[in-house]
């Protein structure tokens, strides 16, 4: 299936995956399939399953956020077919407060990537029955790979020697710690060269 060329590819997704299908790209010489969020696990299937698919493998699962549109999220999910040799790349659009439904009946692996997903970015999924933070603490607040997530984050960990114990703080930032100075000396020299050579 490698050697088809794309708009084959893409009749042929047309044809076996409709009506779940939004629409079919080629990002990067990869297949990228964008369908409804509630079809995800039927379209996930027919890929693993399908003679003319068989993505057997799960590669990963991974999340965009978008702040500025309506669906803030597209969860992606990258699929590997062996015996075609061939990848494929299907999206979801989600909005903050929706539920994506699991697919760990399709790819046990997912279970993982699901929890990583919702530790980092605040997506739930349903029907998987160990959502819980997997990278950070279990008391940490918020989703850090949120873009309105702060870059100092809410809390900062410590060790209190007198306590004998991990403490969290609120975090407490010297001022001059927040002023960026984006110039570097090269550059500086570099203009001021220029400057220079104009007068």
């Amino acid at each position: 299936m490698n050697s088809v060329s794309f708009s084959v590819l893409s009749d042929l997704f047309h044809e076996i995956l409709s009506p779940d299908l939004i629409e079919v790209n080629d990002d990067f010489d990869e297949p990228t399939l964008t369908v409804y969020t509630g079809s995800n696990v039927r379209i996930l299937t027919l890929l693993r399953d399908h003679k003319k698919f068989r993505f057997r493998q799960l590669v990963d699962i991974t999340a965009v956020d978008y702040p500025e549109k309506p669906q803030r999220f597209e969860v992606i999910y990258n699929l590997l077919s062996h015996k075609e040799n061939m990848r494929v790349r299907v999206k979801i659009k989600v909005d903050c407060r929706a539920s994506v439904s699991s697919i760990i009946g399709v790819f046990p692996a997912a279970s993982w990537y699901e929890r990583e997903i919702w530790d980092l970015f605040g997506i739930s999924f349903s029907d998987n029955p160990d959502l819980r933070r997997i990278l950070t603490d279990y008391d940490f607040e918020g989703h850090p790979l949120r873009k309105d997530f702060p870059l100092s984050g809410f809390t900062q960990v410590t060790y209190d020697p007198n306590q004998e114990r991990v403490v969290y703080e609120p975090v407490k930032l010297e001022q001059n710690y927040r002023s960026f100075d984006f110039l570097s000396p090269w550059e500086g020299m570099l203009q001021k060269t220029d400057a220079e050579k104009s007068s």
